[in-house]
């Protein structure tokens, strides 16, 4: 793409964003928010609009009604980048061909999920993760399937009974995992209490558990308990301080630090 085309898109997405952030926002608000000329936003709301984005009214603009949980995952997914994509490439180093594996529906898993889209290699993948899953729609060599279960909006993920239910007749090789939060105990948290619940049964149903989480999440809390760390090996990233990499050691946590700027 040219560099105007480069600039345009940034602008696109720092619309969305804004109005994702801030609700309704006039033209103004936005002209000076992405500090582009009044005729220059409407031009952009008028593609942001036919792209089924955003909704204009009244002089303004708002978030479209249904895509406000696409635009939660997307920021989320955005934060941390460079990091995610790291740990991505150092989880994907560990997959082996025809073995069975398990991606949860977190936004770091997402980044290893899309390595395997572009290099894959025969896999029976299994995830509740909806976003996931649709990176590997018409991959060759990859046998794929979904958890049905209760729809969290949220994370446009699937949990609940009737997911875990499935849980218990699947053997994984290999778990990749997510985390909200690391808390200062040394142990995975989640923000929803049935995705930790699923999250736990997961870790009981594979060979070989894999936490991917960026140094960012270290020493945050969420509402429920997942697991202990140790539970699972961890794969993050070398911006994590010396002083929880120490807490890790004191944990008896098996880490891997993954190289930021890793190549994507």
């Amino acid at each position: 793409m040219n560099q105007t085309g480069g600039v345009k898109t940034d602008r696109l997405d720092a619309i969305r964003s804004h109005l994702y952030a801030n609700g309704f926002s006039t033209i103004q608000d936005l002209a000076d928010a992405v500090g582009a000329s009044l005729a220059t936003v409407r031009r952009d709301l008028q593609i942001l609009e036919q792209d089924g984005a955003i909704d204009r009214v009244h002089g303004g603009a708002r978030i479209a009604e249904g895509s406000s949980v696409e635009m939660a995952f997307q920021e989320r997914e955005k934060r941390q980048l460079s990091a995610k994509r790291a740990i991505a490439n150092a989880a994907y180093e560990l997959l082996l061909p025809r073995t069975a594996i398990f991606l949860d529906a977190g936004t770091t898993v997402l980044q290893l999920a899309r390595l395997i889209r572009i290099n894959p290699m025969p896999l029976r993948i299994f995830t509740n993760g909806l976003i996931v899953a649709q990176e590997f729609l018409n991959i060759p060599n990859l046998e794929v399937v979904l958890l049905g279960g209760q729809l969290r909006s949220e994370n446009a993920s699937l949990v609940g009974p009737q997911a875990e239910a499935m849980l218990e007749t699947i053997w994984f090789d290999q778990l990749f995992l997510g985390a909200s939060a690391i808390s200062p105990d040394g142990a995975i948290y989640s923000v929803d209490s049935a995705e930790a619940s699923l999250n736990r049964r997961m870790l009981t149903r594979s060979a070989n558990g894999y936490v991917l989480a960026d140094s960012s999440k270290f020493g945050t809390m969420a509402t429920y308990k997942v697991a202990p760390l140790n539970a699972a090996k961890l794969i993050t990233d070398k911006g994590l301080t010396p002083q929880w990499r120490a807490e890790l050691t004191n944990f008896g946590i098996d880490a891997t630090y993954a190289e930021l700027g890793a190549k994507e």
